[in-house]
């Protein structure tokens, strides 16, 4: 029984979006490793952008960051 857990940003992601990346996914496990679709979970978990960090800031941090510099060009 496969489990497949896909993490990403909350922002703006539709239902329909995740929809297909959850019937992808499962295609492609089905494909390749010839998975049983009824048998495939994916979840897929949307974190805050305040909760989602690198390079030692939050990716609020970030976007904000380059849009300033966009701001600037």
């Amino acid at each position: 029984m496969p489990f497949v857990s896909v993490r990403i940003t909350r922002d703006g992601v539709t239902s329909e979006q995740k929809a297909q990346v959850i019937a992808e996914i499962t295609e492609t496990l089905e494909r390749v490793l010839k998975k049983d679709p009824h048998l495939t979970h994916i979840v897929i978990e949307e974190v805050d952008t305040d909760n989602w960090g690198y390079a030692g800031i939050t990716t609020t941090q970030y976007r904000k960051q380059l849009a300033e510099k966009e701001g600037k060009s």
